[in-house]
């Protein structure tokens, strides 16, 4: 075993002894009395009932998969000539199974704490603001480490075990992506069935607030907020990390040839990105104590108190990074796309921050086409939405260019393992969001003081922030690896250059670029059925059960959690399905080169696509919560209303449809990458 890959399994074990030590730091903190106790363990119920009944559908899926990847690839029943046959370990099959188990374990954790949490930070939110802050940043970085944690010491164990044979640990990675996609889908088409159906009903018809306990949806959503946001945003970014890694190993041989430089061998760079992620997982763990701020701090100063942790960890990323190559002597190349890397993704996450938040001119903008109406704040968001994609892409290109010039593709996916060095820090500022949102919940439900609500709401709103730059983050990562996923598919099947005016590489291309829409579209309609069947079960609560809205009876909560668990039960399976059948399927019927076509095109319509329903949505949340702070008529005036209307449709873009989009396009690379030898000739 390298010397580095012990040190990728001894910061592994760092990683999850400090998640540990936060998970202890925060159950320790009182849990409130018997009114906000009951309030949590109704979430976390619902929460658990969700996840339990999601991963025992998803083991069918995952020991299905398991037996065709040992069938066709492993034991090679077709005798495929670019396979390794003469095995008796079905390793491919293997590294599935553990990246399947890899990834569902990170989700669970993330929302195990982040349903505990929740009470919690409420409680600390009748102290002060930073009480609550350090109580709900803790649990998002519990989230945060678990991840990186059990991401990096899976990758290693399976890269130690397989002899660095990096076709094989592909097949952790497409594990991770498995549930990565059914988890976001899943996830999202829950929280935003019980979103849609709360609000519609309760803030337009009924005209009572949010989080209001006489709405049957109200803990429906609080669970979705976990399973969607928490759990699926934990999946997703864990598949990107892994993702990265994998691809970065995969095209080491070439990257050697690129750099040129004699004392770089291809072992160097097989393990140089162990070595990254190792120092970003010590990094992101010193940021996190960096994280404080003050009572009464206005959204600019709690934006800063986490940029604060992010940016140390950065810094310290690049200085571990740049004396760890002088001292093993490696070319000082490799540090400038780390550098790249890591400037890439603060970009596209302040970008989508620019767009997304009420501080900046945009969203302010799109709050004041509600006064005419919803149509007109509709089409400026759908507008907003569509030019925010600009500077993402700009980014993405710039650095693909850079990080070619220094390293060829190899520089490529190593700038996406920078990019992700800092994921311990980087998902706990968007974890914690969700926490934050459910403790103002919990505050409204359990009628706490004004004072509460105002602290919980403070933290929510950074917490909408730092979800959109989160997205933001998790799209340009996903781009990033899927474009080094698709450079490693091409090294597999032989494929030197993607004759685009080759009739299979333009049919191919054409598929390829429908695969977003149509995933989309499923994803969206799901979200409909599903929303429709809770409104009409809100409507019926408020009709049928007496003195409910008058605040003398109690809804039934349960009933709501139980239409959002079998709505997103059921229509999360074809999505799912869609995105692993396509690819094998246009790979076996039309070849090589039309799956190249096809990862080409959904890259290029996805991540444009996922950036413009990602940060519409957001705008629209925002220019509602700008409206409530009492600006462009108030709470309660026509234009409020019609901001409602925005928020309620920019819900599934932004949770549902837009972040799924970037597992999407990874898990179509790593599908590719994985089934490619069974293309060739």
């Amino acid at each position: 075993m390298e010397n580095i890959q012990i040190l990728a399994l001894v910061a592994s074990i760092v990683a999850l002894v400090f998640a540990a030590f936060l998970t202890s730091m925060v159950l320790k903190q009182d849990e409130g009395d018997e009114k906000i106790r009951f309030i949590g363990n109704a979430i976390k119920e619902g929460a658990m009932a969700f996840l339990s009944r999601e991963y025992r559908l998803l083991a069918i899926f995952v020991i299905v998969m398991a037996i065709i990847l040992g069938v066709f690839i492993d034991f090679n029943v077709l005798d495929k000539e670019q396979l390794k046959s003469d095995s008796d370990v079905p390793g491919t099959a293997i590294a599935y199974l553990v990246g399947a188990v890899g990834s569902a374990l990170a989700g669970f954790v993330g929302m195990c704490i982040a349903v505990r949490a929740n009470t919690r930070t409420a409680v600390q939110a009748i102290k002060g603001l930073n009480p609550a802050l350090r109580v709900a940043f803790n649990s998002g970085a519990v989230m945060g480490v678990s991840v990186v944690g059990i991401a990096l010491l899976g990758v290693t164990l399976m890269f130690v075990a397989f002899s660095n044979d990096a076709s094989i640990v592909a097949g952790f990675g497409f594990g991770a992506s498995s549930i990565a996609l059914f988890a976001r889908v899943g996830g999202g088409i829950y929280t935003k069935a019980a979103d849609v159906g709360a609000d519609l009903v309760g803030k337009v018809e009924q005209g009572i607030p949010e989080d209001d306990p006489r709405n049957p949806a109200t803990v429906a959503d609080n669970v979705g907020d976990n399973v969607g946001d928490v759990a699926g945003m934990g999946a997703d970014l864990f598949e990107s990390y892994v993702g990265s890694i994998i691809a970065t190993v995969a095209l080491a041989a070439v990257g050697a040839a690129t750099i040129g430089n004699s004392s770089v061998t291809e072992m160097d760079l097989v393990t140089f990105p162990l070595l990254i992620a190792s120092i970003g997982i010590f990094a992101s763990i010193i940021g996190t104590f960096l994280v404080r701020t003050g009572e009464g701090a206005d959204m600019g100063r709690l934006l800063w108190s986490l940029r604060t942790g992010i940016f140390a960890a950065g810094a310290l990323v690049l200085i571990g990074t740049a004396a760890l190559i002088l001292y093993l002597d490696l070319d000082f190349k490799l540090f400038w796309v780390v550098l790249i890397g890591l400037v890439a993704g603060q970009l596209i996450g302040t970008a989508s921050e620019y767009y997304t938040s009420y501080e900046y001119s945009p969203t302010k903008k799109l709050a004041e086409q509600a006064r005419t109406g919803p149509a007109t704040i509709m089409i400026g968001g759908l507008g907003l939405g569509m030019v925010s994609t600009l500077i993402p892409g700009l980014v993405v290109v710039v650095a693909m260019w850079l990080a070619y010039y220094f390293a060829g593709l190899y520089g490529v996916s190593l700038a996406a393992v920078g990019m992700l060095s800092t994921l311990g820090i980087t998902l706990a500022t968007d974890a914690y969001g969700p926490v934050a949102d459910n403790a103002g919940g919990i505050a409204e439900q359990a009628g706490l003081d004004p004072e509460v609500r105002e602290r919980t709401d403070a933290l929510d709103s950074l917490g909408n922030t730092t979800a959109a730059t989160g997205k933001g983050f998790a799209i340009g990562s996903a781009v990033l690896t899927a474009l080094a996923l698709m450079a490693a598919y091409a090294q597999v099947v032989n494929i030197e250059v993607f004759n685009i005016m080759d009739h299979k590489v333009m049919m191919g291309l054409i598929i390829g670029a429908i695969m977003p829409f149509l995933f989309a579209a499923l994803t969206m309609q799901a979200v409909g059925r599903a929303a429709y069947e809770m409104v009409q079960e809100v409507r019926r609560q408020f009709r049928e059960i007496k003195g409910l809205l008058e605040g003398t009876a109690e809804a039934d909560y349960a009933r709501a959690v139980d239409i959002s668990t079998r709505g997103a039960m059921k229509e999360m399976v074809l999505p799912g399905l869609i995105a692993i059948a396509v690819p094998i399927v246009v790979g076996a019927i039309l070849g090589a080169e039309a799956l190249g076509g096809l990862l080409i095109g959904s890259i290029a319509t996805g991540f444009l696509f996922a950036i413009m329903m990602a940060n519409a949505g957001g705008a629209w949340d925002n220019a509602k919560k700008y409206i409530e702070a009492g600006h462009v008529g108030g709470k309660g005036s026509d234009e409020h209303s019609a901001a409602v209307v925005g928020d309620t449709v920019g819900d599934p873009f932004k949770d549902t449809s837009g972040p799924a989009l970037n597992i999407l396009l990874k898990l179509m690379t790593i599908v590719a990458l994985v089934f490619g030898p069974l293309f060739i000739g």
